[in-house]
């Protein structure tokens, strides 16, 4: 007996479930045909079938008889999960892996070369060397994932049609497509991402340090936080990203496109503000600390102090740039200085109380003995500086449902700096880095400390009573 029904001028076997046409009216789906000639179609594969394989893989990982390398070149892996499992060496050249449940695998050494990954979980994967030239990560999410030394230039696939000619299978692109992808905290260093296509993604506190970005597409990136320390970005188009706080030390700027790039509180090392690549971008104002502006806005905030807000004006030296100049002992407490510069400046016995210096370039500044209860760093770089008997603690609010305000300086950079004697007391430090840092005889009681990175820190003498160090990092007491 023919098992086979037509369905509006199609066969379907019956013992492969209820025809597509059925499907769809049921459903109201459409499910996707694959046009393209026979010798091109990807092999459709199930999740038992997929279980089997990363069981073979094992053995052969193992060294077992029987086990056999995993290979899934040219296979359509969509929406399949392959959670948490070890694929190392795996092949998945020309895979379909789109919507696939990825989270926590371990795909080091792989060949992911022209897969299709859009809109793949690959969150806390393990990434470390694959190839994945000519890929198309668009939509997926990559945070917390590793891509140490992956190679995500362009590339790709050629494959024999029925003729016997080689034609491109894949994409409409050749070049690594990973637009609008999501890569929070990703590690990508040491990354081959040449003619990468990674306009919109976001790559907040990403590790990009030494990737090759040549000819890439970032614009509109979102690269908050990033490191791109050694980074080269010749010819790379990072038209509209926003780069607040990034990392550019020793980046190298060749026929960089950088219009409306947003700098402001990014870390350069030896910047040239007149280079051409910088001419279009958007940078922080020079400000001197002595001229007339200087001296009218302070004269006009300390009215504004004195009077409640009554008269004068608050000062604002939000994307100014006074660095290296001297502002010892003035009063700018809750002035207005998200993404000021202010690197290597003399800040000592400064009134900053509840001032908002969110993103603010901070590295190898004196801020000794300043009174900054209740301050806003977030984000803040004070890779360097000094603190040392710096008031940092919370603040009361008289008259004010808040009673007490404490300071925030949420995943600010404060590698090697000196807190010694400072006041830290109930401060929101949630994901801050203190590699290296001085809190000797430091008043941490009652700090949110959670996810912190407190490597090489010295806390002897320092008050941890109620401090939360959940989820930090080389915590040492």
């Amino acid at each position: 007996m023919n098992d086979e029904k037509p369905t509006d001028g199609k066969t379907t076997k019956a013992r492969d479930g209820i025809p597509g046409t059925l499907a769809e009216q049921t459903t109201g789906h459409e499910f996707p045909r694959d046009d393209r000639p026979p010798a091109l179609r990807l092999r459709k594969l199930s999740q038992r079938d997929v279980d089997a394989m990363v069981q073979s893989h094992a053995q052969f990982e193992k060294g077992r008889t029987g086990g056999a390398r995993a290979s899934f070149a040219g296979c359509d892996l969509r929406y399949l999960s392959l959670k948490g499992v070890n694929l190392a060496g795996a092949d998945f050249s020309g895979a379909a892996l789109a919507h696939a449940d990825l989270r926590e695998a371990v795909l080091r050494s792989a060949n992911l070369f022209a897969c299709d990954l859009r809109h793949a979980d690959l969150r806390h994967a393990d990434l470390c060397r694959v190839d994945m030239r000519g890929a198309c990560l668009r939509g997926a999410n990559l945070t917390d994932a590793v891509l140490q030394e992956a190679d995500l230039r362009d590339g790709v696939l050629l494959r024999p049609d029925d003729r016997g000619n080689l034609v491109a299978s894949g994409f409409e692109t050749t070049s690594t497509d990973a637009a609008t992808a999501t890569a929070l905290r990703a590690d990508l260093s040491n990354a081959k991402m040449s003619n990468a296509f990674v306009v919109q993604t976001d790559l907040t506190d990403a590790n990009l340090r030494n990737v090759r970005f040549n000819r890439a597409d970032l614009s509109h990136a979102n690269l908050t936080g990033s490191n791109l320390e050694g980074a080269d970005l010749t010819e790379a188009n990072l038209t509209g990203a926003i780069l607040h706080g990034a990392i550019l030390y020793n980046v190298i700027f060749s026929n960089t496109q950088l219009t409306d790039a947003d700098l402001a509180g990014a870390a350069f090392s030896n910047m040239d503000r007149d280079a051409p690549h910088f001419r279009d971008a958007r940078l922080p104002q020079v400000l001197d600390a002595l001229g007339m502006e200087m001296k009218n806005m302070l004269i006009a905030h300390d009215a504004w102090i004195r009077s409640s807000g009554r008269q004068g004006q608050r000062a604002d030296l939000t994307r100014r740039d006074a660095s290296g100049q001297s502002l010892a002992g003035l009063n700018l407490s809750a002035a207005g200085m998200e993404f000021v510069v202010l690197a290597g400046c003399d800040l000592s016995r400064m009134e900053l109380l509840m001032s908002d210096m969110a993103f603010a370039d901070l590295r190898e500044a004196d801020l000794s003995t300043a009174d900054m209860r209740g301050v806003t760093l977030r984000r803040a770089n004070l890779t360097g500086a000094n603190l040392t008997g710096a008031r940092l603690g919370p603040i009361n609010i008289i008259g004010s449902n808040v009673q007490r305000w404490t300071a925030h300086l949420e995943h600010a950079r404060m590698e090697r700096v000196v807190l010694r004697g400072a006041d830290l007391s109930f401060a929101s430090m949630s994901h801050v880095d203190l590699t290296g840092a001085d809190l000797r005889d430091a008043d941490l009681r009652g700090a949110d400390l959670q996810d912190a990175i407190l490597t090489d820190a010295d806390l002897r003498g320092a008050d941890t009573r109620e401090t939360d160090f959940r989820g930090a990092q080389d915590v040492t007491l």
